[in-house]
């Protein structure tokens, strides 16, 4: 296994002990090698996580490639939880989305989610074209 693949897979075992932690139960690494990528954390209905341990952010494309999995996932949340520098717990890592997806969950949080479904579709024909 290459460096950068034990990198990645030590992220994720990482990340999935502290959402288990925290109470995600049901946190897992997902198999790699489908077809359709769904992300890399399973077991959180609706949420796509894509997993990042690099020194060189991408947020652009690490997001495209997020949303291009939470289409296949058909989830309802895409994300990059991307490790931090001299950090070693998640809790201190990254979480990176886009604005519709921010205000989706500030949304949900309020109890008002219906408020962007129309914003939302749109948002799943332009990542299927």
């Amino acid at each position: 296994m290459s460096r950068n693949k034990d990198k990645g897979s030590a992220a994720e075992r990482a990340i999935v002990d502290y959402l288990r932690r925290v109470g995600f139960i049901h946190a897992e690494r997902r198999l790699a090698g489908a077809t359709k990528d769904r992300g890399d954390i399973a077991g959180i209905p609706g949420v796509v996580i894509e997993v990042k341990n690099q020194a060189t952010l991408k947020l652009a494309e690490w997001l495209e490639e997020a949303h291009l999995e939470r289409h296949n996932d058909n989830a309802q949340i895409a994300a990059v939880w991307h490790k931090r520098r001299m950090k070693g717990s998640p809790a201190e890592w990254y979480v990176t989305m886009d604005g519709t997806t921010f205000a989706y969950l500030l949304l949900h949080f309020a109890g008002l989610d219906g408020l962007l479904l129309a914003e939302a579709r749109d948002r799943d024909e332009a990542v299927a074209r």
